[in-house]
C-alpha cells in the first residue's frame, strides 16, 4: 500500500491533544499507524507575531525590523512567551516542557543574534533592504514550523508512536539546494513503512519560499512532498468541512458537505480567497493524478471532500457558494477604446507590470472594468500609469465584493432567471456579472453592503431549496 501525504492547518494545531486522538491515532492498529507523512503548519497566531497580522497587518518582528523602530526585540520576547505558553499547554499530551523551551530558546536565541548583527551592518549604510529583508522574512518564517513540528515528534514518540521529526527548515546550513533537492534530502532515508515522519511546512531553499509562495508556502510543501514521493493521495485536515456556503454566515444546520469536486473548482475557490488548496501546490498533484481529500479534523469517521481529476457532478448542481468582500473595481471609460486593437492588451499590461492580478473583468465598447485586491501595494502607482498612457481615459475606482456561485456542472436551466428574482427579493443591486462560456462558476459584483446577504440568498435558493 502506497502512503498518503497529510496535512494539520495552523488552528487544528493548536488542538494537538484532538488531532493525536481524532487523526493520527484514532482508532487506527499499530499496523495502520504508518504510511502517512504529516505537514505541519505553525500553532495559531505563531506566524503574525513572527511576520505580521495576516488580517490587520499589525506588524510582526519582521514588520518591526523592517519598519527600523527599534521594536524587534521586544517583538521577539512575545513570540518566545507565546511558544513557551504553547508548550506548557502540552505537558498532559507528554512533552517535556523543559527540553522544549531550551529547544525553541535556542533558534529564537540565533534569530536574535541574527537581526542585532543584520542591524549593526545596516547602520553602516552598505547595504540596501531588497539585500536583507526577504532572507530575514524567511529566517523568521522557517522557526513557527519548527517548533511545531518538533513538539509534535516528541509528543507522540511519548505515546508509542516512532514518530520522526523532519526538519526542512535548514537551520545553519550553508548547502544551496532547490525545492526538489531539500525534500529529497530530508526525505533519504526515511521508512514510510516503520516511521511517521512530522514534517516542518518551511522548506529552506534557494531563491527562498516565501519569496515564491508566501504564506502560502506550507500546501506548497505538502504538494511537493506528495509529488516527489509518489503518494497515493493527499489530505488536508481542517477545523471545517468544505461545505456548500460559510457555516459562520449561512449556518451550521443549512450546508451541505460537497463530496466530490474536481481541481478546476479549487481553482475557482482560491482565486475567490478558499482555504481549499493553494492554487500553485494543487497543479503538479493534478498532473500527477494525485486526488486531494479535504478533512474536518475533528470529524475523523466522515471521507470529506474528494478533489480529483476530470470529476463532474451527475447532475447539474451548486457545489459551493462564496466570495470576496476586499475588492476594488478599476473602471477605465475612454471613447477612443471602441475599435482600436490591442487597447485592452496595452492596458493590462500595466496590470502586469504593477504585479496587480484580477479576480474578474467585465467589457464593453468603450469601458474595460478589472476587480482587484483593494490591499494590492502598487494600486495607486497602476492608476497613475495607465492615465499617462491613457489620456483621454476616466478612471474610477470603486469598492465591491463578488459573490460566487460555482459548480462542476451548473447547466442549471433558468439559473439566471431564478438568480436574479432571489437576488430581488432581498433588494441587493447586481453591479456586474460575469461568465464564462464553461459554466463552472457566475460571479455577482455587489455592492459591499449586501455581501452578506447575497451568499444566503443565493445558498437559499440554489442549495437549501433543492435539498
Amino acid at each position: 500500500m502506497s502512503h498518503t501525504v497529510e496535512k494539520i492547518g495552523g488552528t487544528s494545531m493548536s488542538r494537538f491533544g484532538e488531532i493525536m486522538s481524532n487523526v493520527i491515532i484514532g482508532s487506527r492498529t499499530p499496523d495502520k499507524m504508518y504510511n502517512r507523512v504529516f505537514v505541519v503548519s505553525a500553532y495559531s497566531g505563531i506566524t503574525n507575531l513572527l511576520l505580521e497580522d495576516k488580517k490587520t497587518g499589525a506588524p510582526g518582528v519582521y514588520g518591526h525590523f523592517m519598519l527600523g523602530d527599534n521594536l524587534w526585540p521586544i517583538a521577539l520576547e512575545s513570540v518566545r512567551a507565546k511558544m513557551q505558553e504553547y508548550n506548557h499547554s502540552f505537558e498532559n499530551l507528554g512533552l517535556d516542557v523543559d527540553a522544549a523551551n531550551a529547544f525553541i530558546n535556542s533558534r529564537l536565541n540565533d534569530i536574535h543574534t541574527f537581526l542585532s548583527n543584520l542591524e549593526s551592518m545596516r547602520s553602516f549604510g552598505f547595504s540596501r533592504p531588497d539585500d536583507y529583508l526577504p532572507m530575514t522574512r524567511e529566517f523568521l518564517a522557517a522557526v513557527g514550523e519548527v517548533h511545531s513540528a518538533y513538539n509534535s515528534a516528541v509528543i507522540l514518540k511519548a505515546n508509542g508512536i516512532n514518530a520522526r521529526f523532519v526538519d526542512l527548515s535548514g537551520w545553519r546550513s550553508t548547502e544551496s539546494l532547490t525545492l526538489d533537492e531539500a525534500i529529497m534530502n530530508g526525505f533519504r532515508d526515511v521508512k514510510f513503512e516503520e516511521e511517521l515522519p512530522i514534517v516542518t511546512g518551511y522548506v529552506k531553499f534557494d531563491p527562498g519560499i516565501m519569496l515564491r509562495f508566501d504564506r502560502g508556502y506550507s500546501e506548497i510543501t505538502f504538494s511537493k512532498i506528495a509529488v516527489l514521493t509518489g503518494a497515493a493521495e493527499g489530505i488536508i485536515h481542517k477545523e471545517f468541512h468544505l461545505s456548500t456556503g460559510d457555516p459562520k454566515l449561512i449556518g451550521l444546520d443549512k450546508v451541505q458537505i460537497i463530496g466530490h469536486t474536481n481541481f478546476d473548482i479549487a481553482d475557482q475557490l482560491s482565486d475567490m480567497g478558499m482555504e481549499a488548496i493553494h492554487a500553485k501546490a494543487a497543479k503538479e498533484m493534478e498532473m500527477k493524478g494525485i486526488p486531494i481529500r479535504v478533512k474536518n479534523a475533528f470529524d475523523p469517521e466522515h471521507p470529506g471532500t474528494l478533489i480529483s481529476r476530470g470529476y463532474i457532478a451527475p447532475n447539474p448542481r451548486v457545489e459551493m457558494i462564496c466570495g470576496r468582500n476586499d475588492l476594488v473595481a478599476l473602471e477605465v471609460f475612454d471613447p477612443e477604446m471602441v475599435g482600436e486593437p490591442g487597447y485592452d492588451y496595452r492596458l493590462t499590461k500595466h496590470l502586469a507590470d504593477n504585479d496587480i492580478n484580477y479576480i474578474a473583468k467585465t467589457t464593453n465598447a468603450n469601458t474595460i472594468t478589472h476587480f482587484v485586491l483593494q490591499k494590492e501595494k502598487y494600486l495607486n502607482d497602476c492608476v497613475e500609469s495607465i492615465q499617462r498612457d491613457f489620456p483621454t481615459a476616466e478612471i474610477t475606482l470603486e469598492k465591491v465584493g463578488i459573490v460566487s456561485v460555482i459548480g462542476s456542472n451548473m447547466k442549471i436551466p433558468g439559473f439566471l432567471s431564478r438568480a436574479a428574482n432571489a437576488l430581488a427579493s432581498i433588494g441587493a443591486n447586481v453591479l456586474a456579472i460575469d461568465q464564462t462560456l464553461r459554466q463552472v462558476n457566475i460571479q455577482f459584483v455587489v455592492e459591499r453592503s449586501n455581501f452578506e446577504a447575497v451568499q444566503k440568498a443565493l445558498h437559499h435558493e440554489f442549495v437549501e431549496q433543492q435539498a
